[in-house]
C-alpha cells in the first residue's frame, strides 16, 4: 500500500508542477487554447494519442470487445493506429494547420463559421460540442471504481473528486501547453505500463502460445469452437463497424483535430505522424490484445459487466505492478479529460458567449471566462459520473446512453463537412447544415427509439459508423444542388495551401 500511495503522490506532484511551470505559456487566449501554435512533434503526437485513448479504452472497450471478438479485437488497435492516427495526420494535419491559421480560428465551430461564412453554423457546431462532449467527458471515469477499489479500497467518489481537482489545477494554470507536456509524461507511462501488463498477463497464462491454445478451446454456448483465437473472431462484420467508429471517428472529433491547429511546422507534422502512429499501435493495439484474453478469467459479465474483466485480470499482480496500472489508467483518463474540458470551455467562450451573449468581449475576459468554464465543466462531468455510479434512477439509463452516442453524434456531424471543407471548394453551407441535423437526429433517435431501427443499427456503435460514412455522400450530393460558396473567399482560403516557402534541399527534394 505504501508503494502505491508514494507512486500516486509523485505522479500528482509532477502534474501540478508542470502546470505551474507552464503558466507563462497561458497568458493570452491564443497561448491558452493553442500553445501559440508553436508546439513541437513529440508533444503534439503524444497529446493526440493520450486524448485518443482513455480509461474507457483500457477498462471498458478492451474488456468488452476482447470478450466479444477474442484476440481478433487487436484489429481495432491496428485500425486506430493506421486510420485514426497515420491517415488522420497525413490527410488532415497539414491542411488543417494552414487553413485554420488563414482564418485565425482556434476551434472547430470557428472553422465552420469562417469557411462557410455562417454565424449560424458556428453556433450550431458549438451547441453540438457542448451537448455531446460534456456527457462524453463523464464517461472517462467509468471503470475507475473497480480498479481503485481493488488497489486501495477507497470510495469511487473520492477517486473522481481527486482526479477532477488535480486535472483542473494544471489545466487552469498552464492551459494547452501544460496539457501537452503532461500528456507527454502520461504517454510515456502508458507505453511502458501496457507493455508490462501484457507481459504479466501472458506470463500468468503460461506464455503466448499456451494462452492462445487455452483461448482456442473456449466457445460461445458450445458453438463455433476456436472463434476467439481466430484471425477475424466470431463476428467479423461487428468488428469492422467498431474499427470504423473508433478509427475514422477521430477525424471529426474537435478535441482530436484541435491538436493540428497548434502544431509548429512542416517538420513537426512529419515527425508527429510517425510518433503518433507508433504510440497508437503500442497503446491501443496492446489494450485490445490484452482484452482478447479476458475469457481465460472467471468473470460473469452478466452480473458484473464488462468493466470487471480487466480489473479481474490484474487483481493478482504484485503491488508495484498494480501501482503502475493505476498510474497508467489515471494517465489515460486525466490526459483525455484535460483535452475535452479545454475544448469545451474554449468553444463555449469563443463561439457562443463572445460576440453573442457578450458583445466585444476583451481578450482578458475571454481568458478568465475559459478558466471559469473549465472548472464548471470538470465539476459537471464529475457530478454526472458520481450520479450515474450511485443512483438507481431510470434517468441514469439515458445519461449512460448519451455518453455512448456522443462519439457517433460528434463525428457524424463534423467529419464529412470538415474533410470536404479542407479539400473541396464547392462544399456548400446547406450541405453542412444537413449533415449536422442528420447526424444528431439519427443518433438521438437511436437512443430514444432503438427498437424502430433495423437490428444491425440498434447498436450505437454500428449506427454511429453508418452515420459517419453516410456523411461522405450527403455533403457532395446536397452541395451539387445548392448554392456554392463565394468563389473569391474560397479561393483566398485555398491559396494558403499554395503559399511559396523557402526551404533546404535536405528537407524537400526538387
Amino acid at each position: 500500500m505504501v508503494i502505491k500511495v508514494i507512486m500516486l503522490v509523485v505522479f500528482f506532484g509532477i502534474m501540478i508542477s508542470v502546470g505551474v511551470l507552464c503558466r507563462k505559456h497561458a497568458s493570452d487566449v491564443n497561448s491558452f487554447v493553442l500553445g501559440g501554435r508553436s508546439v513541437g512533434p513529440w508533444l503534439t503526437a503524444f497529446a493526440y494519442g493520450t486524448s485518443y485513448f482513455s480509461a474507457v479504452i483500457f477498462i471498458g472497450y478492451a474488456g468488452q470487445f476482447g470478450w466479444k471478438f477474442g484476440i481478433a479485437s487487436t484489429w481495432i488497435g491496428i485500425g486506430n493506429a493506421l486510420i485514426g492516427s497515420l491517415l488522420a495526420w497525413v490527410v488532415l494535419g497539414r491542411r488543417t494547420r494552414l487553413m485554420t491559421q488563414h482564418y485565425d480560428s482556434s476551434t472547430m465551430p470557428q472553422f465552420f463559421g469562417h469557411r462557410f461564412d455562417s454565424k449560424g453554423l458556428k453556433i450550431a457546431a458549438s451547441v453540438i460540442v457542448f451537448v455531446f462532449l460534456v456527457p462524453y467527458t463523464a464517461s472517462l471515469y467509468n471503470g475507475l471504481s473497480r480498479l481503485f477499489s481493488m488497489a486501495f479500497g477507497i470510495d469511487y467518489t473520492i477517486c473522481i473528486v481527486a482526479m477532477s481537482v488535480l486535472t483542473c489545477i494544471y489545466v487552469v494554470i498552464g492551459g494547452y501547453m501544460a496539457t501537452a507536456v503532461n500528456d507527454f509524461i502520461q504517454g510515456i507511462i502508458m507505453l511502458f505500463g501496457i507493455v508490462a501488463v501484457i507481459a504479466a498477463v501472458l506470463n500468468g497464462n503460461g506464455g503466448f502460445t499456451e494462452a492462445i491454445a487455452s483461448l482456442s478451446g473456449i466457445s460461445e454456448d458450445g458453438t463455433n469452437p476456436g472463434a476467439f483465437a481466430s484471425f477475424f473472431g466470431p463476428d467479423p462484420l461487428g468488428l469492422l463497424f467498431v474499427i470504423i467508429l473508433t478509427s475514422l471517428g477521430t477525424w471529426g472529433l474537435p478535441q482530436m483535430v484541435g491538436k493540428f491547429y497548434a502544431i509548429k511546422d512542416e517538420h513537426a507534422i512529419t515527425k508527429g505522424t510517425i510518433i503518433s502512429t507508433f504510440f497508437a499501435l503500442i497503446v491501443s493495439g496492446g489494450c485490445y490484445f490484452l482484452g482478447g484474453f479476458g475469457r481465460l478469467y472467471d468473470v460473469d459479465v452478466n452480473t458484473s459487466g464488462y468493466d470487471a474483466i480487466i480489473p479481474t485480470m490484474l487483481e493478482k499482480f504484485p503491488d508495484i505492478l498494480i501501482g503502475i496500472v493505476v498510474i497508467l489508467v489515471l494517465s489515460a483518463s486525466m490526459s483525455t479529460l484535460s483535452s475535452l474540458v479545454l475544448t469545451s470551455s474554449s468553444t463555449l467562450t469563443l463561439d457562443l458567449i463572445n460576440g453573442h451573449v457578450v458583445k466585444n468581449m476583451s481578450k482578458k475576459s475571454q481568458l478568465l471566462t475559459m478558466r471559469v468554464l473549465l472548472v464548471i465543466f470538470v465539476t459537471i462531468s464529475a457530478a454526472i459520473a458520481i450520479f450515474q455510479h450511485t443512483s438507481t434512477s431510470e434517468a441514469v439509463k439515458y445519461i449512460a446512453q448519451l455518453m455512448g452516442l456522443s462519439w457517433g453524434a460528434l463525428a457524424g456531424s463534423f467529419l464529412a463537412p470538415f474533410f470536404y471543407g479542407l479539400y473541396w471548394k464547392r462544399t456548400s453551407k446547406v450541405s453542412v447544415w444537413v449533415c449536422f441535423i442528420f447526424a444528431t437526429v439519427v443518433m438521438l433517435a437511436n437512443m430514444a427509439f432503438k427498437d424502430m431501427f433495423p437490428v444491425w443499427l440498434q447498436s450505437p456503435i454500428n449506427c454511429g459508423a453508418a452515420v459517419m460514412l453516410l456523411g461522405f455522400l450527403i455533403v457532395p450530393v446536397v452541395s451539387a444542388f445548392t448554392k456554392a460558396p463565394d468563389k473569391n473567399e474560397v479561393d483566398a482560403a485555398f491559396a494558403s495551401y499554395e503559399r511559396k516557402v523557402t526551404t533546404t534541399a535536405k528537407e524537400h527534394l526538387d
